[in-house]
């Protein structure tokens, strides 16, 4: 079958997503080259209007459409509490259980020198800018458990060893490799709830 060079370029565009393959990402493009234009133009001036409009949170590397967040600007968030998770996607995993209230900083990528991803990579030195603002009494490491996880728990947990805060991690109910993303709302509850000094 010959397909235009137009869709085929759309088709691999879409395989950029994760967990999206060559036959989903086919099923998309046809999906959005048959429906009226309308919609597709519609979603595109969606996305690039979201594109350009989201920014990075220069105190705690969210993804937001304001800097800085409102998170960082909230007088009802308690600075005793600093939520370290990987994405900004996390955030809005862990808001969702209602039983946080403290601040938030995101390292954007776990340590895995294999692919690249060093000190620099997580923000290392913006974290410590935010230990510095915030003097929080507890650091709560919501990392998924996995090689890269534990790497970056064990390198964070020595930045902050003279530091006089207490680490806690979630407990490891969460199934070791996986992500916060996949993981229902009563395992990460009750996970957060058990988590504990690191």
């Amino acid at each position: 079958m010959i397909i235009s060079p137009a869709l085929e370029k759309l088709i691999q565009a879409l395989t950029r997503f994760p967990g999206i393959g060559k036959k989903t990402a086919q099923r998309m493009a046809w999906y959005l080259v048959s429906q009226d234009k309308s919609f597709g133009l519609e979603l595109a001036e969606i996305i690039k209007q979201t594109v350009e409009n989201i920014t990075t949170c220069s105190l705690c590397n969210m993804l937001s459409e304001s800097d800085p967040c409102p998170f960082c600007t909230s007088s009802e968030r308690t600075d005793s509490l600093l939520c370290v998770v990987e994405s900004s996607a996390d955030i809005q995993i862990i808001e969702n259980m209602n039983e946080y209230k403290g601040r938030y900083f995101v390292l954007g990528h776990l340590l895995s020198p294999i692919d690249g991803y060093g000190p620099e990579q997580i923000h290392s030195a913006q974290f410590l800018q935010a230990i510095e603002r915030f003097h929080p009494q507890e650091v709560i490491l919501a990392l998924k458990p996995s090689p890269e996880g534990e790497a970056t728990i064990h390198y964070l947990c020595e930045l902050l060893k003279d530091k006089d805060i207490k680490v806690t991690r979630l407990s490891t109910g969460l199934p070791f490799g996986g992500d916060l993303e996949y993981s229902s709302m009563l395992t990460l509850s009750n996970a957060w709830k058990r988590r504990y000094p690191v």
